[in-house]
């Protein structure tokens, strides 16, 4: 089924560029490391790189850098090397760039204040190979030039209309024709690895199993506008979440259906369907009623072969890294009335 984003959409997202710089603490090695060694000649093999420290004090900086991306996941596209992103919700994503910048910049300094000391416990702790830890460490100010966060934000101009005929917007046009596809490939990749992760094959699951469904419902939420089907695949969402009871265990006739629709989410070629369906008139509640009146019970359709090759190809999604990401509020239940007596 053809997907296609309309161009008109530039004058509702803001591109966003993440620039986050993270030091290896990596040096090349060199033949004078091995001395006496014979190595073979570098047009047949070229050395390796060495540490210089210890990899965990820069574990930190990689945690963070994650954040950033899944935060930027979390409301957005990939778009242009970068994200598309609704704009009503710049100044939210400015703010929690600013402060993960600010947790990046405060693990920079803290790493810098003990860095001699961190290198030489290094190279105690790697008897033998003291020399060629030390012969390559770098200074502090060198570390510091290696370690960077920061983004850009800006809008993207589609050409002006007397330089269209040269077709100098080709290859933006290509970008945002891909757009709605690679949003509902987003959704698809989350409701797979939660499927796996959380529903397949349970009789059971607890409140906490809503959390990625909310993140579901809050990114389509924010990118509605990318293309017509998003709505109604929303719509379904929240249907499905609104007849879930906000306390307690998630069991029978509630998890069937919250089955149901991860395998209609798993897969983006029924995603699209469902969202057609809708259009044309289905309604969500018929649709969900329908997953729990099937003969055979759920049927989760197998996700296409191509569409598993991107899977495996790209970053694996840790829902956790999300949800720390981009707070997703849960679903506050009903308040209870007091009745005095009188019912």
């Amino acid at each position: 089924m053809t997907i296609h984003t309309d161009m008109q959409i530039l004058n509702e997202i803001v591109a966003v560029r993440l620039d986050v710089n993270i030091w290896t603490a990596r040096r090349k090695l060199t033949p004078s490391d091995f001395k006496a060694v014979d190595l073979p000649p570098e047009k047949i093999a070229s050395l390796g790189s060495k540490r210089i420290c210890d990899p965990a004090e820069l574990r930190i900086f990689s945690t963070l850098k994650g954040r950033a991306v899944a935060l930027l996941d979390s409301v957005g596209v990939r778009f242009l090397g970068g994200w598309a992103i609704p704009e009503h919700l710049v100044a939210e994503m400015q703010r929690s760039l600013m402060d993960l910048r600010d947790d990046f910049m405060q693990a920079r300094e803290d790493f810098l204040g003990s860095y001699d000391e961190s290198v030489q416990a290094w190279i105690k702790d790697n008897p033998g190979w003291e020399s060629i830890i030390a012969g390559s460490v770098v200074d502090a100010d060198y570390a510091r030039s290696r370690l960077g966060f920061s983004w850009q934000m800006f809008r993207v101009v589609a050409p002006q209309s007397d330089v269209l005929a040269g077709g100098v917007d080709a290859g933006l046009d290509e970008e945002l024709e891909t757009l709605g596809s690679r949003l509902f490939g987003d959704i698809a990749r989350i409701a797979d690895t939660l499927w796996e992760r959380s529903y397949a094959g349970k009789s059971e699951v607890s409140q906490k199993a809503l959390s990625p469904l909310r993140y579901i419902h809050k990114k389509l939420s924010g990118l509605s506008f990318v293309e017509p089907r998003v709505t109604p695949v929303l719509s379904l969402v929240d249907t499905a979440l609104s007849k879930i009871p906000g306390t307690g265990s998630i069991d029978g006739a509630d998890l069937l259906m919250l089955q149901g629709l991860l395998c209609i989410l798993r897969n983006p070629d029924t995603l699209v369907d469902h969202g057609q369906k809708i259009l044309d008139g289905r309604t969500p509640d018929t649709i969900l009623d329908g997953l729990l009146k099937a003969p055979s019970g759920i049927f989760c359709p197998s996700v296409p072969n191509d569409f598993m090759e991107d899977v495996e190809s790209a970053e694996p999604i840790d829902i956790e890294e999300y949800e720390s990401a981009v707070q997703v509020p849960d679903r506050q239940p009903e308040p209870v009335l007091n009745s005095f007596g009188l019912w």
